[in-house]
Parts: C-alpha cells; structure tokens; sequence
C-alpha cells in the first residue's frame, strides 16, 4: 500500500511502472469514473490523453459541468484548487503537488492581506492564477480572456486592486482607460523573461510572420505584437488569420494545438532570455503521474470549507463574465 505521508511529503507518487501508460490510464479512467482536465501548456501527450484541454476560464467552466467520481486536473495547482473549490464533493487530484506558479507564489496571503489594507474603498480583481487563500480575500476573480470585461464590470468611477500580475494588470489598465486601478507587483517567470530583442531578430529573419503574444508578457513587447490575448484567444486568432506562420510569445505547450487546428501553418518559439520558454511546473506532470494517481487516487486536493466558502463566490463571478 501507498503510505499516504509519504506521498504528502513527496507531492507525487513514484514507483516503478510496466505498462502501457496511455491504455492504462484509459482503462482506470473509466473503471475509476474520472476525468481529465488539462491546460495548453501541458506536455502534448498530456493534452492528448485528456477529456477536455482549455485555458484556466475554460477548464473552469467545464469543471462546474464534471460529473463523474473523480476529477484529475493536469495543470497547476492554483488550478487544481479552483476546481476543487466549484466541486466541493468530488475527489480532486493532482498528480503532483509541487506544480506551483511563479505568479501566485508571489502574491502571499499576509501581503496581500496589508495591501488591501492600504486601500480601503476598493474593489479586489485577482486573477485566478492564486491560492485560493488569495480568492478568499478577492470581489472577483478573472483570467486573461476576460479580465478587461471583469474591470469594466465594475462603474467607472469604482476603485480597483488588480492582482497578481503587473503585466497583465497594466494591460488591463490601459486598455479600459482608467486610471484608478492599482496594480499588485507580481509576474510570471516564463512570460517575464521573453526577450524583446529576440524577437525582433526573430521577426526580421520571418518577415512574413505575425507576432502573437499573451498579455502576461511585458509591454514593449505587447506594443509589437500583432494580436494580444489568452491562450485560447491566440489559438483562434491563429485559425482565422490569413497568415501562415506566426511567432507565438507564451508557454510553447500551447504550439500543440495550434498545429493541430491548422494544417499547412508553421509556429515559431519565441526565444526568452533564459533560453526556455516553457513552464517547469506545467512540465512536472506525467502520463506516469497520471497513471499512479488515477490507479491510487493521490494526491487529492483538500481545502477547508471555509476557504472553499469563501472562494467560490469571486470564481463564480468570474465564470459568469465572458
């Protein structure tokens, strides 16, 4: 048997595994009464095994649709936890509970908490990439595909913290004109790290390439771009734009789909000043991991009730916009 403590102190299982992983999880998958849910920026074989891949709005909405026994989210565990939150009785695993973000780690709770302090008469937008002690303290939650409808929910003249991201924060405040928005200091270590000088060397040598990029990036490069949204947004931008080949600035898990929904069209990384531009959390998950956790059901997801109380009202809000 699986010694729980352990796993909790791993964040995953790891043991030896003989047998085909993609007919494996296939089968547990329905003896076990479970689904997959995965975001783009997955590991192509995991979007692949999945029952629904989405953005973080999407797999939010479908998670509220989930009927089965079991959910196994393969994304991060923000995400994990806000489908938790919306399933407050369905069994919610991650197959590993080190898949962190960068852009919420760098909102904690007790900062957070002070900040808001600072600004009394405001209202909270977090974006969803943050625990869900962070949504605790949030009006509403938004991703990057509404976040701008979010803010314009609210009257003109309302004041607003916008958190975590500064990227996406200032987008958001420049897009919709108001100067009332205060922004948290946070961002997300692959799309903080692109480099605008790459790029453009990179756009020079494909001329005829659009640049495409997710509003987390910073904003010289925005200014750049040929098309700024989600990843879901980018993904249908590609399918309807009449160019052939893009430069795409966001995690490169997202490159899948896109060659999957257009045949004869090519998509370039776009290089980083790290030299990487994917998300080292997103890759922790694995069809073995997907494997071990179905076939143990661990790690699973828990979450006070008040927290999932208290959170699921800003997600519910955030799920209602488009």
């Amino acid at each position: 048997m699986i010694n729980k403590r352990i796993v909790e102190k791993l964040g995953y299982i790891d043991e030896e595994v003989d047998v085909n992983l993609v007919e494996s999880i296939r089968e547990l998958k329905k003896s076990k009464n479970a689904t997959i849910l995965a975001h783009y920026y997955q590991n192509p074989e995991v979007q692949d095994i999945a029952d629904f891949v989405g953005d973080s709005l999407a797999l939010a909405r479908i998670a509220t649709t989930v009927k089965t026994n079991i959910i196994v989210f393969a994304g991060v565990k923000f995400m994990a936890e806000t489908t938790k939150i919306l399933n407050p009785s369905t069994k919610v695993l991650l197959p590993d509970l080190n898949a962190g973000c960068s852009l919420a780690d760098s909102c904690k709770y007790d900062d957070f908490k002070l900040f808001i302090s600072k600004y009394p008469n405001h209202k909270v937008v977090t974006y969803v990439n943050t625990t869900a002690d962070i949504k605790t303290l949030s009006d509403i939650c938004c991703t990057s595909s509404n976040a701008v409808n979010v803010v314009n929910s609210f009257s003109s003249d309302t004041p607003i913290i916008f958190a975590p991201d500064k990227n996406l924060g200032s987008y958001v405040k420049e897009t919709t004109k108001r100067d009332n928005i205060v922004v948290w200091n946070g961002a997300c270590h692959v799309h903080s790290q692109f480099s605008l000088d790459k790029i453009l060397e990179l756009k020079k040598l494909n001329p005829d390439a659009e640049i495409i990029a997710h509003p987390e990036c910073p904003k010289p490069i925005l200014i750049v771009s040929n098309f700024i949204g989600s990843t879901a947004q980018l993904i249908e931008y590609t399918k309807k734009s009449l160019s052939k080949k893009f430069i795409v600035v966001t995690e490169l898990g997202v490159i899948h789909q896109m060659e999957k929904e257009n045949s004869g069209k090519s998509f370039i990384v776009a290089p980083s000043e790290c030299g990487c531009s994917d998300c080292s959390f997103m890759k922790m998950i694995t069809l073995k991991k997907l494997y071990l956790t179905l076939k143990y059901e661990l790690p699973e997801i828990v979450l006070p009730d008040d927290v999932i109380e208290k959170a699921r009202l800003p997600i519910e809000k955030m799920i209602s916009i488009k």
